[in-house]
């Protein structure tokens, strides 16, 4: 059996319905489970139960701390060991995004799930062409944002989730291997083109004022957010690949399409 955690999550969600899609024998976990799910709490180590799990899907714990992220993946991961799963499907981050002010969770637990004893897979997923999208601020007459003229090779969440389906579902094929599943790069320029309106550049500073004036944003949020706004902004995240249209055995969604249909779905009236 596939067990996928995270499954009330966007990107766990997308991830076992791919796989149930494909006839695969796969369920989830959570904090929160629903019907049919596992009950897998991170914050509860000494409550995890991976009886019959053959594939352990781990999509990132990302939301807190890195010491708390790691401690997280470092549980889950021993439990694998210990009720013997067969193999270890990890969504990473980028090699693009080591500047990232998320990335060093990512590398940590790399490196616990390629030392924990268990047969592996790493995707290195690039930044969602969703969160792109979301990332971009209306004002009255179009969009602006901190990405200047910058690039990020952006992807749909879909295919991601499709590409550890494919994994997943045959991971003996994949064993030792990280995959770099980057999508075609797409500025904020882009978008505003296809939606018709302007884009203007704020700087990095006035873009940093706002994130701590944002209600609900965790003290690590705002750093994290700021570190994608100049990682783009600088170059750093437009590197592409072949590795997700291979995996996939068929091309890529458009990552420009998919972030235009997010920011759009948040336009003003008097704007979208």
């Amino acid at each position: 059996m596939i067990l996928v955690t995270g499954a009330n999550g966007n990107l766990g969600s997308a991830t076992l319905a791919a796989l149930r899609a494909r006839g695969a024998t796969a369920t989830g976990a959570s904090r929160n489970p629903g019907a049919g799910m596992r009950r897998l709490d991170f914050d509860e180590p000494s409550a995890f139960d991976l009886t019959g799990v053959s594939t352990l899907v781990l999509i990132s714990a990302g939301y807190a701390e890195d010491d708390k992220v790691i401690g997280r993946h470092a549980a889950v991961l021993e439990a694998a060991a210990r009720y013997e799963v067969g193999h270890v499907v990890y969504t990473s981050l980028t090699g693009a995004g080591d500047h990232l002010g998320f990335a060093l969770a990512h590398r940590a637990t790399e490196r616990l799930v390629r030392t924990g004893g268990v047969p592996w897979t790493i995707l290195r997923n690039g930044l969602y062409a969703e969160l792109f999208g979301d990332l971009l601020m209306w004002t009255a007459d179009g969009l602006e944002s901190a990405f200047g003229e910058g690039a990020v090779a952006a992807v749909a969440r879909a295919d991601l989730a499709e590409a550890a389906a494919v994994i997943a579902a045959d991971p003996a094929r994949h064993g030792g291997r990280t995959y770099e599943l980057v999508g075609t790069p797409i500025t904020a320029v882009n978008v505003a083109d296809r939606l018709a309106v302007t884009h203007r550049t704020i700087n990095l500073g006035e873009y940093r004022r706002r994130l701590h004036e944002t209600p609900g944003l965790l003290p690590f949020q705002p750093p994290m957010l700021a570190s994608i706004a100049t990682g783009i902004r600088h170059g750093f995240l437009d590197s592409t690949g072949p590795d997700l249209a291979d995996i996939l055995g068929h091309p890529v969604r458009d990552p420009l399409a998919v972030a235009v249909a997010t920011a759009s779905a948040t336009a003003p009236p008097a704007v979208g």
